[in-house]
C-alpha cells in the first residue's frame, strides 16, 4: 500500500492517499456482485469474459463483439468477426456461469433459465461471503494506515492531537465505504431474491 507522507495539520494527502486505497477493494467487489448469475439477463455477466484468439491474444468479450439483453432473460451477442464465433462460445463453456450458448455462426444466445428458490439461496450465501470478503479487505486498509499513523506518531512525525484527528479521519472514511459495501449487498440481494434490476442501476449511478 502507498505510505502516506505526513505532514502536520494538513489531511488532504491522508485522505487522498486512504481513499486510493480503499476504492480498489470495492472495484474488486462490484466486478465480483456483477459476475453473479440471476435470473435476469446482464451485459456485465459475460463482457469481461476473456477469449482467446487471433493465435496467443487474449481478448475480453466487449473488445470482440457487441452485447445485448432484448429479454429479460436473453443474453446475445454479435461479433464483429464471425471467426471468433468458436472462440466465444468456448469460452463461455469453460466459464462458471453454467450457460450452454446457440449459435448460427454469426450471432450467440444466452438463455438464462428460471431460478429456483433453491438456488436463489444459494446465491445469498455466495453474495454474503463476497460481503464479508469485501468489508474485511476495507478493515485491513485501515488497520496498515492506523499504523502508519502510530509509526509516525512514535517517530515524532506528528503530534498526538493530530494522530487523534487522522484516526478519526480515517474512521470516517472507514466507514463510508462499508456504507457503499452495503448498499451494494442489497442492491444485489433484491436482484437474487426479486429479479429487480437495483443493482444494475445503482452500479451505473456509481460510474
Amino acid at each position: 500500500m502507498e505510505p502516506v507522507i505526513f505532514t502536520e495539520d494538513k489531511t488532504s494527502n491522508f485522505e487522498e492517499v486512504v481513499n486510493k486505497a480503499m476504492e480498489k477493494p470495492i472495484k474488486h467487489y462490484e466486478k465480483e456482485l456483477a459476475s453473479i448469475r440471476t435470473g435476469r439477463a446482464s451485459s456485465s455477466l459475460v463482457e469481461d469474459l476473456k477469449i482467446e484468439c487471433y493465435g496467443n491474444q487474449v481478448m475480453r468479450l466487449k473488445e470482440l463483439a457487441s452485447i445485448a439483453t432484448p429479454e429479460a432473460r436473453l443474453i446475445t451477442i454479435q461479433p464483429w468477426d464471425n471467426a471468433v464465433v468458436a472462440n466465444i462460445e468456448k469460452a463461455i463453456l469453460a466459464s462458471d456461469l453454467g450457460l450452454t450458448p446457440a449459435s448460427d455462426g454469426k450471432m450467440i444466445r444466452l438463455q438464462l433459465p428460471e431460478m429456483t428458490a433453491h438456488r436463489r439461496e444459494d446465491l445469498i450465501k455466495i453474495l454474503n461471503k463476497r460481503t464479508e470478503e469485501a468489508k474485511i479487505a476495507i478493515r485491513n486498509v485501515r488497520k496498515e494506515y492506523h499504523n502508519q499513523i502510530r509509526n509516525a506518531e512514535k517517530n515524532h512525525g506528528i503530534s498526538e492531537d493530530f494522530a487523534i484527528r487522522l484516526t478519526e479521519l480515517l474512521q470516517k472514511i472507514t466507514d463510508e465505504y462499508i456504507k457503499q459495501i452495503e448498499e451494494l449487498n442489497q442492491a444485489k440481494a433484491e436482484e437474487i431474491k426479486f429479479d429487480k434490476m437495483t443493482f444494475e442501476f445503482l452500479l451505473k449511478k456509481r460510474r
